[in-house]
């Protein structure tokens, strides 16, 4: 059986009247790439926080790298390695600066560490005196990743490394935590982008403090089949009135330039066209959907109201 990296059992954490965090429970395996996904204000930060020792919980108890992270604080802080949402480096340092710096708070020197970070390091060798202020996102992104591993901590902690980074450096990233999960370190990472989960090992789905749902995005993504359908037309907005009128119709929302139709046992297509073509509404199209992350969220969150 492999040995869990990090355990999280009944997570509660509360701002006042707000529940940020409602019983949290799972655990990522050591030397897995596991994805925490959900939106904006899900509790993502909040439960990071926890993870790095930087807030107690109300409740419940979490370990990582097998510490406890109330108790073990100060020992735990040398086996993670954690790259917060916000760049957090300091921006008045140069590139090289930055680096050393966060090795000598681990009482080590970068050349220790330094082949592993150096595929990560990659463009930033050619501008070692930049101050990290006046990089790119792309490459402050790097540079953060780099000082969070120069210790070559037992488990990466990210929280939303991705966001308002471009669309080529997302897919290098990812690359790059690829690489790092073959050299047997175990990463955590969150993200507000469903297409991220698919780049994923296992993942949790999370909405408003609680975990929808823990498995393999494939596992995840059966969920949906059978009862997902694409429909489009020349009036999308009428279109997706009319479907959500229709009794054998659960949900339809907007995805992409479509529209995602999950429906009930029994659904005809060709008898939703008619009974839409009643209400005035011509050419409709509508075809079996595969469905992916995005879709079960979106039901599970529902359900979850």
């Amino acid at each position: 059986m492999t040995a869990c990296a990090i355990d999280i059992r009944g997570i509660t954490k509360r701002y006042g009247q707000l529940t940020a965090l409602d019983r949290v429970t799972f655990s990522v395996p050591e030397g897995t790439l596991f994805g925490l996904i959900g939106p904006d204000g899900a509790g993502k930060t909040s439960l990071y926080r926890i993870l790095t020792t930087l807030l107690a919980p109300d409740e419940g108890t979490a370990t990582v790298a097998g510490r406890d992270v109330a108790k073990d604080f100060r020992q735990l802080r040398s086996e993670i390695g954690y790259m917060p949402e916000r760049f957090s480096l300091y921006p008045d340092l140069t590139v090289s600066e930055n680096l050393h710096f966060f090795a000598s708070l681990f009482g080590v020197e970068v050349k220790d560490n330094f082949a592993l970070i150096a595929p990560i390091f990659g463009q930033l060798k050619k501008f070692p005196d930049r101050r990290a202020g006046a990089l790119s996102g792309g490459m402050k992104q790097k540079l953060a990743l780099s000082c969070a591993l120069i210790h070559r901590p037992r488990v990466l902690l990210l929280d939303e490394p991705t966001t308002g980074v471009d669309a080529i450096s997302r897919s290098e990233f990812w690359d790059i935590l690829a690489g790092l999960k073959e050299k047997g370190i175990t990463i955590l990472v969150s993200t507000s982008y469903m297409d991220e989960a698919e780049r994923c090992e296992r993942i949790a789905l999370i909405n408003r403090g609680r975990i929808l749902d823990v498995n393999t995005p494939e596992k995840l993504k059966e969920r949906m089949e059978g009862n997902l359908y694409s429909a489009s037309s020349e009036t999308m907005y009428p279109l997706l009135e009319a479907l959500r009128s229709l009794p054998d119709v659960k949900d339809c929302y907007t995805f992409g330039a479509t529209l995602h139709v999950v429906t009930r046992e029994g659904f005809s297509p060709e008898a939703a066209i008619c009974k839409l073509r009643e209400k005035g509404l011509e050419n409709v199209r509508i075809e079996p959907a595969e469905g992916n992350i995005e879709d079960l969220f979106i039901k599970l969150a529902t359900n979850d109201e």
